[in-house]
């Protein structure tokens, strides 16, 4: 009578960290995206709270509210009640001029959009582990930063993009300050709570200033 084989021993199975396939670079690529995740809502929000205080463009254009100041005095105080009530719309039109004299040069707008892309990839919402690696030259984050703000003001000042974006800010300022002295405000009315408010696009500006480099740093460790 044939005795039954013996079974084979079962095939150990090792947990050690050598046989765990390394998951790191999955996971530190993750660590920058609460910060970014971040930026994207506070703008978003930004820009929903800018477009709820939005003045209708056709108060903003209207030719009979038109006349000529009387003095530096009277344009100053249109100017600045002017800039209380259309703060918005005015920020919406010298974001326009930007994108105008962005797009009618593309060279300048590649550029900036380079800069700005090296400065998200590169720093901002890169974690610090594992460090830049760049032909074979590790950089460290002091050195990474360094060379962006040295990117940055060759552009800005050596290059035709700074004298361009200088260029559209003075238009927009021009734009602003023209419409502002020339506008009479008496027709317009802004309560205590819209006086207030000082929210939208300069608030975020604010907001992020005190907020953005804590997220930044907290994504970075």
């Amino acid at each position: 009578m044939l005795s039954a084989a013996p079974a084979p021993p079962p095939v150990p199975i090792s947990n050690s960290p050598s046989s765990v396939a390394p998951a790191a670079p999955a996971s530190a690529a993750l660590v920058a995206t609460p910060a970014f995740r971040l930026f994207l809502s506070r703008l978003a929000d930004s820009a929903r709270r800018s477009l709820n205080n939005c003045r209708p463009w056709s108060e903003l254009t209207d030719r009979s509210a038109f006349s000529r100041p009387e003095s530096l005095g009277d344009a100053a105080s249109r100017l600045r009640n002017n800039l209380t009530y259309f703060r918005v719309n005015y920020v919406a039109v010298v974001a326009a001029v930007l994108a105008i004299s962005l797009i009618t040069n593309p060279f300048s707008l590649l550029v900036l959009l380079a800069l700005l892309a090296g400065w998200c990839l590169l720093y901002l919402f890169r974690p610090s582990d594992p460090p830049l690696v760049i032909l074979g030259r590790t950089f460290s984050d002091r050195e990474t930063l360094g060379f962006l703000v040295l990117a940055t003001i060759f552009v800005v000042f050596l290059t035709s993009v700074g004298s361009l974006l200088i260029s559209a800010l003075v238009a927009g300022a021009a734009i602003i300050g023209a419409h502002g002295a020339f506008r009479v405000p008496e027709d317009l009315f802004l309560d205590e709570q819209e006086a207030s408010a000082a929210s939208g696009l300069l608030s975020f500006l604010s907001g992020a200033a005190s907020t953005g480099p804590v997220a930044l740093a907290a994504a970075r460790v």
